[in-house]
């Protein structure tokens, strides 16, 4: 059993440090059952894993501070290209994070919701006063322009 569960408290407000572990599978049900459906987390776990591309946190901040913009100018202001915006951006329009507003033959994109932009905004808040986040950035190659992980045996150059 997890120290972390035993400090929650039984439904009934109990702590279960106060009595014997008779109850803790009643308590486990209860925490078990307050757990979403496998469905919504895989969704929550791809509204992330969308959420986990450096590229595309450009591009949604870009949203987050201007409203609605253009591909065009997602693509100037984050320096991606317009085809790697595009392929975010369909991408995120399918987990509904962004939504779209055509004007003629220009598409507009804007976040998807306020909770989304409530998600954003909060994520990018946490980060600017978390140390253990800024202190240490992760390295950037060239050759992808993405993080990778660091083999044991991989030494920085000189």
């Amino acid at each position: 059993m997890s120290r972390g569960l035993r400090s929650i408290p039984d439904p009934d407000g109990t702590s279960v440090r106060n009595r014997d572990n008779s109850g803790d599978g009643r308590r486990f049900e209860v925490l078990q059952g307050a757990l979403p459906s496998p469905e919504d987390v895989e969704r929550v776990a791809a509204v992330f894993r969308l959420m986990g591309d450096p590229g595309r946190v450009r591009i949604l901040a870009t949203l987050l501070e201007a409203g609605e913009v253009c591909v065009q100018d997602l693509a100037t202001v984050t320096g991606l290209s317009e085809s790697s915006v595009s392929q975010a951006l369909r991408l995120m329009r399918a987990h509904r994070v962004v939504e779209t507003r055509r004007a003629g033959r220009v598409v507009f994109y804007r976040l998807g919701d306020s909770h989304v932009r409530m998600l954003l905004d909060m994520a990018i808040t946490h980060v600017s006063h978390s140390p253990a986040v800024t202190a240490a950035p992760a390295p950037t190659y060239p050759s992808t322009g993405h993080s990778e992980p660091i083999e044991p045996n991989y030494q920085e150059p000189s």
